[in-house]
Order: structure tokens, then C-alpha cells, then sequence
């Protein structure tokens, strides 16, 4: 996908970090063909830094000449409605991650890629790479045998962040769990399935939850996730009868650790922007309604699980509040 008539282009709804760092990452193989963003200056800088057009309407950039596919990476209380209205206008669509703050806006967004029949995916580019699959290849190979126990920490220090940042304002559900819990909790579902039991005990402050350690618990062993914004933090342990996984910066992984049978065996693979939205782009190319990569049930699953962590800590949104 390097030369130049293969280059796959996208209309880019949002203009922040992530829409920054994803468009620098993937314009060897890829376009930004077009851009919107509520406001329209900071539209008109993304488009100039990455040789794009800002448009005044999120119809006319989703509408725009050339445009293969969507990209939505705007704060996630409003990824749900974006994506849909995008599906209604026929383009397949990359959503970040999480594609919407409950179970049941993942399922309006499942229900109008159906409808429409057009790709909807969520990005979550842990599941695009080789390294969290072959985690999961040696898992289903009985390779650690019968496993005992998962335990996995992600944290980095979003409290300090400014007053004014989104991670840290409940109008756009803010907060560890549906920022960076998504991402343990999306690994384990993805490894062992649904839980068979989930627990969820957490902080919450000023709307927000800080921290929160959720187990998932499975036939024979627990999954436990340390997550939160006031420390700094990664890694994932997966123990067995016959051997153990060990997966540092696991959501961003450039390599694996299985030690079994009395050796080690290392995978080695790379995390990356461009790996995903290439590996995208080739699923759409090819017709796909639903990705291989990151399927419907995980993204719909997952949310579930976190609506009931929220539950579970009497976490509600402004927005949600009867």
C-alpha cells in the first residue's frame, strides 16, 4: 500500500491529539482528504499541517470527493452519533475507542452498520496487532496449560491533567474506566470471553471515577485489573499449570514473554497507528461489513461490562441523570 494510487483517503471528524498523531502515523499509505470539527479555526490548522480541506459541516466532509472512509476521534460521549450519521451517509467508519459510553449506544451503532451494510469498527489498535494475538494463539494452543490467574495494571497520572481536560470532566464522561479500562477489559474479554461474574470497586471524584480494580471472574480463575489515573503503571501476567505470559505496555505491545516446558519464547511485533488503519482499510477494500480484527461482539460485550463497573460504583453521568 506505498505507491501512490493505493493511498486510502479519509474524511477525519475531529481535529485533537489522537486525530494529530494518527494522521502524522499513517500518511505514508494513507490520506486525510477532509476534516470537520465544531470549530472551524482549529479545523482549518489540522487541515493545512496534513494537506487536507476543513469543511464547515460534518455532512460535507463525510460527502467530500474521494473519501473511502470516516475516522471519528472526538471526545467519546459524541462517537456514537457521528459514526451513525456517517453509516446513514453510506461510508464505512473507524471509530475510537470507546465507540460510545454504555452497552446501549454500542448497540445503535451495530444496528446501523447492519442497516446500512457498511463497515463500522471500533479502533482499538491493541486488537490490529500481531503481538496480542499470538497472546491469544498461545493461550487456545494450551500452552500455559489450564490458567490460574490473570492480573493486569494500567495507570498513568490523568488527575494531573488540566481542569479544563476532557479525561477529567464528567459532561464527556471523563475518567479512568471508559478511557483506559477499556483497554484491560477488552484484552481479557478477548482471551477468555464473557465473565462469568463481574466486581467492580472504585473512587470517584467530582464525577469522575479515579481509580478502580475490576474482576472478572471465569470458571476456575479471576482476571484482576488495576486501573487508574493516579499513578503510573503497566503490565499483564497470565499464569498456568504449565507456564506463564507476560506482556509489558500490553495495550501497545511490541512484544511477548512465554515461559514454558522450561523455556522462553519471545514474539516480537509492533503496535502502531499505521498497522491498524491499514489492516482497516484492506477489510473495507475487500467488502467487509464487520471486522475481523475487532468484532461487534467484543466492542457491544465490553461496554456491557463497563455499565455494570458504573453500577456497580453509583457512577452517573451529568447527561444521563432522569
Amino acid at each position: 500500500m506505498d505507491n501512490e494510487t493505493a493511498r486510502f483517503r479519509w474524511a477525519y471528524i475531529g481535529c485533537g491529539s489522537i486525530a494529530n498523531t494518527t494522521a502524522a502515523a499513517i500518511r505514508r499509505s494513507h490520506a486525510v482528504v477532509s476534516v470537520y470539527a465544531r470549530n472551524y479555526e482549529k479545523a482549518c490548522a489540522f487541515a493545512k499541517r496534513h494537506r487536507a480541506k476543513a469543511y464547515r459541516t460534518f455532512e460535507e466532509a463525510v460527502t467530500a470527493p474521494d473519501v473511502d472512509a470516516v475516522y471519528i476521534a472526538t471526545p467519546h460521549t459524541s462517537h456514537t452519533e457521528y459514526a451513525v450519521r456517517a453509516m446513514e451517509l453510506g461510508k464505512p467508519v473507524l471509530c475510537e475507542k470507546p465507540v460510545g459510553v454504555s452497552e446501549a449506544q454500542a448497540r445503535r451503532l451495530v444496528e446501523a452498520a447492519r442497516t446500512h451494510g457498511v463497515y463500522c469498527c471500533e479502533a482499538m489498535w491493541t486488537w490490529f496487532s500481531d503481538v496480542a494475538m499470538q497472546v491469544r494463539g498461545w493461550i487456545r494452543d494450551g500452552r500455559v496449560g489450564d490458567v490460574t490467574r490473570v492480573e493486569m495494571h494500567y495507570a498513568f497520572p490523568g488527575i494531573l491533567a488540566s481542569r479544563d481536560s476532557r479525561l477529567l470532566s464528567p459532561q464527556t464522561a471523563g475518567g479512568a474506566l471508559l478511557d483506559i479500562g477499556v483497554y484491560p477489559i477488552t484484552y481479557c474479554y478477548r482471551l477468555f470471553g464473557a465473565p462469568a461474574k463481574i466486581t467492580c470497586e472504585g473512587e470517584l471524584r467530582g464525577g469522575i471515577d479515579a481509580r478502580e480494580t475490576v474482576t472478572l471472574s471465569y470458571d476456575g480463575f479471576d482476571c484482576t485489573l488495576h486501573i487508574s489515573l493516579t499513578e503510573a503503571r503497566e503490565s499483564c501476567v497470565i499464569e498456568g499449570s504449565a507456564g506463564r505470559i507476560t506482556v509489558p505496555l500490553f495495550h501497545m505491545a511490541s512484544f511477548a514473554l512465554l515461559t514454558s516446558g522450561g523455556k522462553r519464547t519471545f514474539f516480537r511485533g509492533r503496535t502502531d497507528y499505521r498497522t491498524e488503519f491499514d489492516r482497516v482499510s484492506l477489510e473495507i477494500r475487500a467488502g467487509k461489513t464487520e471486522s475481523d480484527y475487532v468484532p461487534f461482539d467484543a466492542t457491544v460485550s465490553c461496554l456491557a461490562i463497563m455499565d455494570e463497573c458504573r453500577r456497580q460504583m453509583g457512577l452517573v453521568y451529568p447527561f444521563e441523570a432522569s
